[in-house]
């Protein structure tokens, strides 16, 4: 496993003494700006215009602008983004604590209905992106993408992010759309990341009629071995802290072992090829159900603030990043397309994230109405409406699997499809 890289600038380049100043110097401006989004979005607290992700989206462009100013024009970031950090670091504390605070009643009583959404509408979508940025990409002239990067792009785009629209609705007055929107975003992220999981896994150097088929057994294979996984080491825990009763002695024993064997699901997960993802979010969701009970009160209390604090703190750091890395001059010139190619091909993108979220969310939305009798529990136009509409945000995880799909390639290509990834970010999320 890499390790991840978080300096500003190469250690190559500079001597040991001034490149730790360096590495100081940066996450110290760094968490600085952190405390910045946090004061800003607190005080943006209620705001239907604006929220802490826009914020740290918007201080992000400002303190990458000053960047350029400072470094005349060379370069916007801070920090160097891994995605490697992304994914082993910043990724686990959010999925966990969906898990762990989601509303489980509510969460089950719809399950059906979020499982429709989160996979079925997800397969749906990356169908239509993937195939419609195949057909349509050649219109624009962009001609040298290989099949695999177009089903990785249907994958990547197909992530939804609904995390500004959750801070919008509220749990107590909208519990059902709420439930649909929270359930259906963190399902559709695991599905996502198993789908992209799977095609890069693909050998596509001869497409047969078998490698659709392949696909979705590799899919499937995946889902339900993550699932399970995670499932087991959230019973194991739950096992360990009642028998043990870590809590007689220490409160943070008990917190300390909650969250490393969370940790320890996601990492035995990616160690044996699975998704990490779904496995963290299902072992923080037996968790909250059987290992919180038995535990102390003092630990309930802090292991609740806790998981939501390094969840909130992961989300900000994402997103203050993807401001800053708007204005990368250097990806900018490697990509070599002129801005019309560029809006045309961001353009296409979101118009097909719009498309393919519009057929599966009215079409699934119906059919779940059928077999939904009580009146007050099935999904009207309007709820239906909001449920496209979250939907159709795009954050973390498109960025995260944009840089792992085309960051390692050294062509303009690669460089062209994740300043398109931060163009619809930034467009869908503000």
């Amino acid at each position: 496993m890499a390790t991840s890289t978080l300096l500003s600038l190469p250690a190559s380049d500079l001597p040991t003494t001034v490149a730790t100043a360096s590495v100081v110097v940066s996450i110290t401006v760094f968490v600085a700006l952190l405390c910045a989004c946090l004061v800003i979005g607190h005080l943006l607290e209620g705001s239907r215009w604006a929220n802490e992700s826009i914020a740290s989206l918007l201080l992000g462009l400002c303190a990458g602008l000053v960047m350029l100013l400072v470094t005349k024009w060379k370069r916007s970031r801070i920090l160097t983004f891994d995605e490697e950090l992304f994914f082993i670091y910043l990724l686990p504390p959010i999925i966990f604590n969906a898990g762990f605070q989601v509303k489980k009643k509510q969460f089950f009583r719809n399950f059906s209905t979020i499982l429709l959404f989160g996979v079925l509408g997800t397969l749906i979508s990356f169908c239509i992106i993937s195939t419609g940025s195949y057909f349509l990409f050649k219109q624009i002239g962009i001609t040298s993408l290989k099949i695999q990067q177009y089903l990785a792009t249907g994958a990547i785009f197909s992530a939804t992010d609904s995390v500004c629209t959750l801070q919008v609705l509220n749990q107590d007055e909208t519990p059902l759309l709420y439930s649909l929107v929270f359930g259906e975003g963190v399902a559709n992220d695991a599905t996502s990341i198993v789908l992209f999981n799977a095609v890069q896994s693909l050998n596509l150097s001869h497409v047969k009629a078998m490698t659709a088929i392949k696909l979705f057994g590799t899919f499937l294979y995946l889902f339900f071995t993550s699932t399970a996984l995670g499932v087991m080491i959230g019973l194991l825990s739950a096992y360990i802290i009642k028998k043990l009763y870590f809590g007689r002695h220490s409160t943070n024993r008990e917190v300390a072992i909650m969250l490393l064997l969370a940790y320890l699901s996601y990492m035995i997960a990616e160690l044996l090829s699975l998704s990490g993802i779904l496995t963290i979010f299902f072992c923080g969701i037996i968790m909250s159900h059987y290992t919180w009970h038995n535990v102390t009160e003092r630990s309930r209390i802090t292991t609740r603030h806790a998981f939501a604090a390094m969840s909130f703190i992961s989300e900000t750091f994402i997103f203050l990043y993807v401001g800053m890395d708007a204005l990368d001059i250097d990806k900018w010139k490697r990509s070599d397309a002129s801005v019309g190619t560029t809006v045309a091909a961001s353009g296409t993108l979101f118009a097909l994230v719009m498309v393919g979220r519009a057929i599966f969310v009215f079409s699934l939305a119906n059919f779940a109405n059928f077999f939904r009798h009580a009146s007050d529990a099935k999904i009207d136009l309007r709820q239906q409406f909001v449920i496209w509409w979250a939907g159709l945000m795009r954050g973390s995880v498109t960025i995260a699997l944009s840089y792992n799909q085309f960051s390692t390639s050294s062509s303009k290509e690669g460089a062209f499809m994740i300043t398109n990834s931060i163009v619809v970010v930034l467009f869908s999320t503000v």
